[in-house]
């Protein structure tokens, strides 16, 4: 919980060098001019493919992690997990432990021990929504710029509205509705068989350890039938968020968050008999066990062919990430021809095409782009609002330029249908060069 939370809330105040025309904000979503900045990388919408293959590595990971240990990513690292828990310490930590917090909730006299009690476990879990909804809102612009907007009223309706319902949903999903969200809402748990076998190393009861079940006794009778190390204290239901019984076996509702397994050692540990009736379990493993045989190795269940072929796909896509944001270039460009209309006959006979270029800069100073194009036909090239062949472009922006092409009457390019062309434009500083194939239109296309 602290590694999770730290993270969410930390991460948009952390600030990364970028030069003086782009933000400093390790991590943002700037939203207003199209761009995804991540530490040293930065994703344009053209790019969107990064996004799409951290997406398929994310689920990628989810499967490998629930085919190995089960709903580990529910019980540990999901956010409805990690804020119900949050909001249970602070329960906690102010009306006490589960007895007493009992005993206040049945107390049906409301003195004022009570409501101290509960208005300040509201008002902390108020201000632990806001900072909550508040933390989101400041990934997607410079995070101390809007505080002291949001603080000082001068901060765009949509970021307040955005505060509101996060900081709404928080309160509701981590105060009240809890392990109803996980039960009725969430998608997961009805799929999550697909992904688990009998391999899968998931949180269960040692059934054949523990029954038969019965009270503790002081004294053993040597004349009383055989009993279980369970003690049916019920410990381990009284700290299952989700309200099931373990001992029942593997249900849909259990998120293998694993304070079963902490409840039960904690009684096994005081009425001496030893720990792991409860415990990650592997069903492959209970035969084993039942005949008194050590179970297999961990590494065994971790790793086998389902694993391994999630983990392969999950290093490919990683891999091709790299691969490509590695090759990558610092300038590109796009051609889009105006199509209406595909040509212009000029006054001398000669044929006209017009381009529309999209050149980005992803630099951090302005570059001064050479445009010029390649063709086996006699093609000349004109810059729309220019004089020479170059445009400058500013730092980790995008220019539209428009540019004219055109084929001389008796040229084979003029008289025929289409034509092979190629626009290319060159950084003047660092001499690198991007380029974009496209088509010339002549008579023979029609108007």
């Amino acid at each position: 919980m602290a590694v999770t939370l730290g993270i969410y809330y930390i991460v948009p105040w952390l600030r990364w060098d970028r030069g003086p025309a782009l933000p400093d904000q390790a991590v943002l979503v700037d939203l207003a001019n199209r761009r995804f900045f991540f530490f040293f990388i930065e994703i344009w919408p053209h790019e969107f493919y990064f996004i799409a293959g951290l997406l398929i590595m994310a689920g990628l990971g989810l499967f490998l992690f629930t085919a190995a240990l089960g709903r580990v990513w529910c019980g540990y690292a999901c956010p409805q997990t990690v804020w119900t828990d949050l909001f249970i310490l602070v329960e906690r930590w102010i009306e006490g432990d589960r007895n007493a917090r009992l005993k206040l909730h049945r107390q049906k006299k409301w003195d004022l021990r009570k409501l101290r009690l509960r208005v300040t476990k509201i008002f902390a879990w108020i201000l632990i929504a806001l900072a909550t909804g508040g933390a989101w809102v400041f990934y997607f612009a410079d995070a101390p710029t809007l505080l002291r907007d949001l603080v000082t009223g001068q901060a765009h309706l949509i970021a307040y509205s955005t505060v509101g319902i996060l900081t709404a949903t928080t309160f509701f999903f981590g105060g009240f509705a809890r392990e109803q969200i996980c039960i009725y809402a969430c998608p997961w748990p009805r799929i999550q068989a697909a992904m688990m076998d009998e391999d899968t190393l998931t949180v269960g009861y040692r059934e054949w350890r523990g029954e038969p079940r019965g009270k503790l006794q002081k004294e053993v009778d040597p004349n009383a039938p055989p009993q279980g190390d369970c003690i049916n204290c019920m410990a381990c239901v009284n700290v299952c968020p989700t309200g099931i019984d373990i001992r029942d076996g593997q249900q849909m509702e259990c998120i293998t968050c694993a304070l079963c397994i902490d409840a039960c050692d904690d009684m096994m540990e005081k009425i001496g008999k030893p720990r792991g009736l409860i415990d990650y379990l592997a069903l492959s493993d209970e035969p084993l066990e039942r005949a008194g045989t050590p179970p297999r190795p961990i590494w065994k269940h971790v790793f086998r062919l389902r694993t391994m072929v999630y983990t392969g796909l999950w290093s490919l896509v990683g891999v091709l990430l790299i691969v490509a944001l590695l090759m990558r270039s610092d300038i590109d460009v796009t051609v889009a021809p105006v199509r209406n209309p595909t040509f212009v006959t000029l006054s001398d006979g000669s044929i006209r095409n017009t381009y529309e270029l999209r050149m980005r800069n992803k630099h951090g100073e302005e570059r001064r782009f050479e445009i010029g194009i390649e063709s086996s036909e006699a093609l000349s090239l004109s810059i729309e609002g220019s004089e020479d062949m170059s445009v400058t472009v500013d730092p980790d922006s995008m220019r539209l330029q428009r540019v004219y092409v055109v084929a001389p009457k008796t040229s084979q390019a003029a008289q025929g249908a289409l034509s092979d062309l190629t626009f290319w434009i060159e950084d003047s500083i660092s001499n690198e060069r991007a380029h974009k194939d496209t088509v010339f239109h002549g008579k023979g296309n029609g108007q």
